[in-house]
């Protein structure tokens, strides 16, 4: 079996779906479902709160009971009932039940599939992280492309079926055989079980935590309201679609070089880089608020997010234990992915209110302090391998 190649695989057939749902999907239940904007957001932000729930607290204590593979597969089925579900549904309550019930199962796929990346690359399964995840991106921009032949043939409809299909295209490919180790029950000892405050007793977890709650917390406005200030700052229509995937082209080419290209960085060293480069992200887009530099600002969202993220993998590689994965996933989930998201996205709204590049200017009160604490944890990096060589000495 080449782990490689399945992990590839599945990473590509999700990030296909994520990207028709993230983008898209908000869309789908204002012009499909006749939501007003105000309703469709409102059922979207408490999708985020169930969100982190669930990757909290659901997916930690389902993955000490059933396989990777087990649980990848459930949770992709209650997904697509869910959408099934989405079908009939025609009122505001009706339809934010089932968007919630959609919101326990499908972001939780993300975690989990990168909890199995981590575990196959501890078994020394998986060689390269990076060049799978890339294919991640690249599914990511695929389903996008491909959804808009499709609504411009058959409108915003056309946007669910493709979710479906696209979802049934992924749930076939997790029946078929995976590696082993992913389809073995977890074996935890009753001392191990529970306790999600035990993964903060692995050395530094708390503080990479805390810098990568706040990297990903910067890119709320970026990915609320990058699109409407596009227009504000007069982009041509046909071109935002083009500015915004250059984001995600600088995040594949990253994902595809990093492992070699990082090998011998320490996760604090790119921690630092990624602090660095969002930082001078947000401060490119408020300074000089034209198309141009908005398009070069894209690049460093391989810095702002792929950075972060790989650093953050990388630690967990390195200094978590494979059945202590799935509670650092959950967290990391839960609070940088989902809740500081949402806290920075109000934030973000006031301060777009006032003036649009404020918005953006002021996710540096997040990265600047995720800059210095990088720094901290870099300094504890070394003095800890400083402790290694004298005691192996």
């Amino acid at each position: 079996m080449n782990s490689h190649r399945w992990m590839s695989r599945q990473f590509f057939s999700f990030y296909l779906t994520w990207g028709i749902f993230l983008p898209y999907f908000t869309g789908w239940m204002i012009h499909a479902k006749g939501m007003s904007v105000a309703q469709a957001s409102l059922i979207m932000s408490l999708g985020l709160v169930i969100r982190g729930l669930s990757t909290l607290f659901a997916f930690p204590q389902l993955s000490e009971k059933f396989s990777s593979k087990l649980l990848i597969n459930v949770m992709a089925i209650g997904t697509f009932i869910a959408l099934l579900l989405s079908i009939p549904v025609d009122s505001f309550i009706s339809l934010m039940v089932v968007v919630l019930f959609l919101h326990f199962f499908y972001p939780t796929l993300m975690p989990a599939l990168d909890t199995a990346a981590g575990v196959l690359v501890q078994h020394r399964q998986l060689r390269d992280y990076g060049k799978s995840r890339s294919w991640g991106s690249i599914g990511f921009v695929a389903g996008g492309m491909i959804l808009t032949l499709f609504t411009g043939q058959f409108g915003d409809e056309a946007i669910l079926w493709a979710l479906l299909v696209s979802l049934f295209i992924f749930i076939v490919l997790g029946l078929l055989r995976a590696p082993n180790v992913l389809s073995e029950k977890p074996q935890v000892e009753e001392s191990e079980k529970g306790g999600m405050l035990k993964v903060f007793q692995v050395k530094h977890f708390g503080i990479v935590l805390i810098i990568v709650i706040l990297l990903q917390a910067a890119h709320a406005s970026y990915y609320n309201y990058g699109y409407i200030y596009l227009q504000e700052i007069n982009a041509p229509t046909y071109l935002i679609g083009v500015i915004i995937n250059i984001a995600v082209a600088a995040e594949i080419i990253f994902f595809m070089m990093a492992d070699k290209a990082f090998r011998n960085f320490t996760p604090g060293a790119l921690l630092i880089l990624a602090a660095l480069g969002s930082t001078i992200r947000w401060i490119l887009v408020f300074a000089f608020p034209n198309v141009a530099v908005f398009s070069i600002s894209q690049v460093l969202h391989a810095c702002s997010f792929a950075m972060g993220h790989y650093a953050f993998m990388q630690y967990l590689i390195k200094n978590i234990a494979p059945e202590a994965i799935p509670k650092a996933q959950g967290i990391y989930s839960a609070l940088a992915l989902s809740w500081s998201t949402a806290v920075f996205t109000i934030f973000g709204g006031y301060l777009y209110e006032i003036q649009p590049g404020y918005a953006f200017l002021g996710m540096i009160v997040s990265t600047i302090p995720s800059l210095l604490i990088a720094i901290i944890y870099k300094k504890l990096e070394r003095k800890d391998e400083l402790e290694a060589k004298h005691a192996a000495g």
